[in-house]
């Protein structure tokens, strides 16, 4: 038999550099990758009683309990937009950048007992939650979309002015899904060897939360220190870019998103980095 590579099934090769990803065998395998998708989808709220309503229900008490502190008790500024429109648009993107890191971040140690068993490209995994996240965040922009009509259409019709910006909206998305695989890959690398990083992590998003303007315009933010801090979280400007475009309020900036498209590339590559090769023995110490 001639020693031609069209003659097997299957050629294992080494990977030449840290930084290769083999785009064509994650195609090859994008029937495990929507199983796993459909996994994420069903297993969520398996044996729930609401089930698939709790995409609605957390949102909504999520917001009431800002309105009741941060709008009511705080008195925190919404730049004159209703408190539900304002909070439910911050609490749809941080939700779905919050969900991904999270299950993201546990990508090993999650699924070690399948890594341990069978090959397949073990990005897949990530990125088949950040695509599975895609639902619940639809469920929850669906929920904005229908408040936000009823205050333009009925309860403020004319005052809510959204703009040509708001078709930013889907790079917004990839931006989003993007920094959370990236911070996830990164976490899960390094989360194999030093567990106490997935409490760390837990603490970090729900502070990160405070750094990002969810509950709060960034026009409230006098203190330059502040804003500075502010202007380095790649959440930012995303945030205030889907706030501007759609409710008409906000501070966008070209410099800020570009800063956080930056960041996001820089962050992906750098997670690929550590995730290539932590994969490759991370057995050993999961």
């Amino acid at each position: 038999m001639k020693n031609d590579d069209k003659y097997w099934s299957t050629v294992i090769k080494p990977k030449s550099s840290l930084f290769s990803v083999d785009w064509g065998e994650l195609w090859q395998y994008r029937d495990l990758a929507a199983m796993f998708v459909r996994r994420n989808i069903t297993t969520q709220y398996k044996q729930t009683v609401l089930g698939p309503l709790w995409y609605l229900v957390q949102p909504v008490l999520t917001v009431v309990m800002y309105m009741f502190v941060f709008g009511g008790i705080a008195k925190i500024s919404t730049d004159g937009l209703p408190q539900p429109l304002f909070y439910l648009s911050g609490v749809c993107l941080w939700g779905y950048f919050s969900d991904c890191l999270n299950r993201t971040s546990n990508t090993f140690v999650d699924n070690a007992g399948i890594f341990g068993k069978v090959y397949f490209p073990r990005l897949i995994v990530p990125i088949a939650n950040v695509i599975s996240n895609l639902v619940r965040f639809g469920i929850q922009l669906g929920l904005f979309l229908i408040v936000y009509l009823v205050y333009q259409l009925f309860v403020m019709p004319g005052q809510i002015h959204t703009n040509i910006y708001a078709l930013l909206f889907p790079l917004l998305v990839v931006m989003l899904a993007g920094l959370a695989l990236g911070f996830g890959i990164l976490f899960s690398s390094l989360t194999t060897k030093y567990r106490d990083l997935q409490l760390l992590l837990s603490f970090f998003v729900s502070l990160w939360m405070y750094a990002t303007p969810i509950i709060y315009p960034m026009s409230t933010v006098t203190n330059s220190y502040a804003k500075l801090a502010m202007s380095l979280n790649p959440l930012t400007g995303i945030v205030e870019a889907f706030r501007y475009g759609v409710l008409g309020v906000g501070n966008f900036s070209w410099g800020l998103l570009a800063y956080s498209f930056v960041f996001m590339v820089v962050l992906l590559l750098v997670g690929v980095v550590l995730f290539n090769r932590v994969q490759r023995s991370f057995m050993d110490t999961v």
